[in-house]
């Protein structure tokens, strides 16, 4: 494996390496090649992730990470398999993504033991805020060279970011360092081994304490180069392939799982070769064209956009969602929908009392970064979706064609619990995102899922959506998908493996309509038979095993 490392680590530092950068990356990984590992299973049909904070769900007098363990054991065992604990540590700033301690949980919501606890239930994915960490870490208080000067000569005219805030701030010693997301957020400087040895030991750490997945953020913007976009460039992807050595060696099944909200092809170039990077990328695209396809009840750019997506290799695939504790991440549209439907959604967010995120543009112009609402009300057309009933079928089949993609999906916490747009929340915290991060109280959540008709019926739908998901092959995240072509008002693919062929077929409109179905067979949902022409009420869902 050294000679491996050392080839990458030319790659990475060029005609800058030297031998002690191998002796760094050696020593930092030595404590990890001995250590005790529980095995890990590859991933399967039957992976379900949820992703949420620590302290989503919470008690009184107990540590939320322990309240959350508990009420997933008692609601969600057999339906949720795998736990995205967004940022677990201490912070200053962003929810979380301000990290100011790498290796220590964050005393108000628990500590490794409840990590490891939960870890013993289900798989845990850690988040690794590799590319930035607060001004308040030690690594910012000791460690002048793990950051970014200005520099006089660096042309900075083609950077891309996120945010409409200065790339650099001025600190207490005088410098002016590079800070893509805000000013509290300090970017790192991978140009430095001694940098990049800290971070790949911090990998490794959370692969010891029991971690299955670890998700990269923001890890497109990790390396600057003068005069490029400083966006997903050559040395980011070998420092990511040097991780995926290392996790492969040591910590086999591991998921390795990138973060970069961008359009759709920068975005897949984080598999390299299908078996050198990543394991699994977000599919950004996804959101925002389910939102558009419920919307205008027309499936034509989800499927053609569906259509590119091919198998990627056996060990890389795709991690599939609709909500996170962002918003609706709108650049990965650019190029599927055209402005005017982009346009069209924006307007509808607001409608349904959303907001809207913007980025600045190197051409000093400002675009549309992110949708902010709960997914759920996102979905509504409040002049067509006039009930709670036909809200509640949409969210289910939109859900549907999540849970039917090939890939991985993930669900948000609060579109599994059926949640609404936390206006009260955003409105005292002047955050857009805190739209879709409300906090639930265990009690007050296990009784409206009993008694609250819209909570209940989300949750329970989904729950058994996810049970059928995990008893058939043909959902495996390698088996292979086909688009149908059944006309805009469906959206249709079929599912295959060895052993049996699935075929999901979705009403996207919100009226009845008549199907002919291409499969004879069983509709996995009511165990009814189909076969020829079918009814489909608005917003229906089939998922028909083949005879």
């Amino acid at each position: 494996m050294r000679t491996e490392l050392e080839a990458k680590l030319k790659k990475i530092y060029q005609d800058a390496y030297q031998p002690s950068y191998l002796e760094k990356i050696d020593t930092c990984i030595q404590p990890y090649i001995d250590a005790s590992k529980k095995p890990i299973a590859p991933i399967s049909e039957k992976n379900i992730y949820l992703i949420a904070y620590g302290d989503s769900i919470f008690e009184e007098d107990k540590a939320p990470l322990q309240t959350l363990h508990t009420f997933l054991n008692q609601h969600a065992a057999d339906t949720i398999t795998d736990v995205h604990l967004l940022p677990i540590f201490p912070y200053t700033s962003d929810d979380g993504f301000s990290v100011t301690d790498y290796k220590t949980i964050d005393e108000k919501l628990g500590d490794w033991n409840d990590v490891r606890a939960m870890s013993t239930d289900f798989r845990v994915m850690l988040d690794f805020v590799a590319n930035h960490i607060s001004k308040s870490s030690d690594w910012f208080k000791h460690y002048d060279h793990f950051f970014i000067e200005k520099d006089a000569t660096f042309d900075y005219s083609k950077v891309v970011r996120p945010r409409t805030s200065p790339l650099f701030h001025t600190y207490e010693n005088g410098r002016e360092l590079w800070t893509t997301f805000s000013e509290d957020q300090v970017d790192l400087n991978v140009q430095n081994i001694d940098c990049l040895a800290a971070l790949t030991d911090v990998l490794l750490f959370y692969a010891s304490q029991g971690a299955t997945s670890i998700r990269l953020d923001a890890i497109g913007f990790l390396w600057k180069t003068s005069g490029t976009t400083c966006m997903h460039l050559e040395q980011t992807h070998e420092i990511i392939s040097l991780w995926r050595l290392l996790i492969d060696e040591l910590y086999p099944n591991l998921q390795i799982i990138t973060e970069t909200n961008v359009p759709h092809e920068e975005n897949i170039s984080y598999f390299g070769k299908g078996e050198n990077e990543a394991n699994m990328v977000y599919q950004f695209p996804l959101p925002p064209l389910v939102l558009h396809t419920m919307t205008c009840h027309n499936s034509e750019q989800l499927s053609n956009w569906a259509k590119s997506i091919a198998p990627i290799s056996e060990t890389a695939t795709y991690f599939n969602f609709l909500a996170s504790h962002d918003g609706i991440g709108m650049r990965p549209a650019t190029g599927l929908l055209s402005q005017q439907e982009i346009d069209n959604l924006v307007q509808k967010t607001v409608q349904n009392g959303g907001q809207i995120s913007y980025k600045d543009n190197p051409n000093g112009t400002q675009s549309v970064y992110e949708l902010n609402i709960n997914y759920g009300e996102a979905l509504k057309n409040p002049e067509e979706d006039t009930t709670d009933q036909l809200v509640i079928q949409k969210i289910i089949a939109a859900h549907s064609i999540l849970l039917m993609f090939q890939g991985v999906p993930a669900i948000y916490y609060h579109s599994l619990l059926g949640s609404k747009n936390d206006i009260a929340g955003y409105e005292k915290s002047g955050i857009n995102r805190r739209i879709n991060r409300e906090k639930l109280e265990i009690n007050q959540l296990v009784s409206q899922l009993e008694s609250d008709p819209y909570r209940n019926k989300i949750f329970t739908s989904l729950t058994n959506l996810i049970q059928i998901r995990r008893a058939h092959q043909a959902f495996s995240p390698f088996a292979e998908q086909e688009i149908l072509n059944l006309g805009s008002e469906v959206f249709a693919l079929k599912r295959k493996s060895a052993d049996e062929c699935i075929y999901g077929i979705v009403n996207v409109t919100c009226s009845e309509i008549t199907k002919e179905i291409p499969a004879d067979g069983v509709n996995l949902l009511n165990e009814q038979q189909i076969s020829g022409q079918v009814i489909l009420a608005p917003y229906e869902v089939l998922w028909i095993l083949q005879d």
